[in-house]
């Protein structure tokens, strides 16, 4: 394919393409996880204006723990959002020799990250709404998935399977990681929901809204079983080396997920550092299992 041969000239860790959208996804990571450990340090209206904190771009004055968090979470979210325009331009301007969904998927993460700003606004100026909160994780875990795909686009543009492992995967087994993203984005989303109206710790001290809870529990089974199948598959079918070794991050990520999720209720959500680690793997998990999606659908079908 041109787009292939026209993007294979510059070696793969030298792409600049490939190193901006890599340093995106990590900011995207850690803008998830500072956005969870905002909410668990009751944060969120630590600067009570917006876009500035306290009237001022670094409030050194009012600098607290909790101010800190607020403010670093707005400053690599401002960070996130420039480097989304820088490579939107810059894929709109190599399109001729970049795979075509490139260019489209950065397109779609600029109208992503200001949708993200602006329920970042609304958060504080709503007092936390609970919807609001929920919305603003929803869209910064789908960003995440974007910014993953992407980088994986790029990277098979660069350094494209072996020929003949198509072979190697069945039909069904194309689509398992996306099946399975889309139940890990969920149940992220109503771990969230939980999150932002208190029902866990309402639930274990009070007894009350624990259908939530529930519903929780049983995606987090469903997610968990379709997320295992992964490494069982692929160490069973012999799939090439890259997506064996996402297959089984994806594997350990869930794993240990589950364990933080049960630590997390047996603790009471008494330990901050425990529930914002539950935050980080999910964001982690979402990229891998993106990643994964992104690495075995482009392959050809079988004859």
């Amino acid at each position: 394919m041109s787009s292939s041969a026209g993007l294979a000239a510059p070696p793969l860790h030298r792409s600049p393409l490939l190193l901006l959208s890599t340093h995106l996804v990590v900011a995207l990571v850690a803008l998830v996880t500072v956005g969870g450990a905002t909410r668990v340090m009751e944060a969120g209206l630590a600067c009570p204006d917006w876009p500035l904190c306290y009237g001022s771009v670094l409030p050194t004055a009012e600098m607290t723990v909790r101010v800190f968090l607020e403010w670093f979470h707005r400053l690599d979210a401002a960070l996130v959002g420039l480097g989304l325009v820088v490579l939107a331009a810059l894929s709109w301007g190599q399109r001729q020799c970049l795979p075509p969904a490139v260019p489209v998927l950065a397109s779609a993460a600029m109208v992503l990250v200001a949708v993200q700003v602006a329920l970042g606004a609304l958060t504080v100026t709503r007092l936390l709404r609970f919807d609001i909160v929920t919305a603003h994780l929803a869209t910064g875990l789908l960003l995440v998935a974007l910014l993953s795909l992407l980088r994986q686009r790029l990277r098979l543009a660069l350094e494209p399977l072996p020929p003949g492992v198509d072979g190697t995967l069945t039909a069904p087994w194309r689509w398992w990681p996306a099946l399975a993203a889309l139940l890990v984005y969920l149940q992220c989303v109503l771990g969230g929901l939980l999150a932002s109206q208190w029902a866990t710790g309402r639930c274990l001290h009070l007894l009350q809204g624990c259908h939530w809870l529930t519903a929780h529990r049983l995606l987090a089974g469903a997610a968990l079983l379709a997320v295992v199948a992964l490494p069982l598959k692929a160490a069973a079918a012999a799939w090439p080396r890259p997506a064996r070794h996402l297959a089984f991050a994806a594997g350990l990520l869930v794993l240990l997920q589950a364990g933080l999720g049960v630590l997390t209720l047996h603790l009471h959500l008494s330990q901050p550092l425990v529930t914002i680690a539950h935050q980080l793997g999910a964001a982690l998990l979402v990229s891998v299992l993106t990643s994964l999606a992104g690495l075995l659908h482009p392959l050809p079908s079988s004859p």
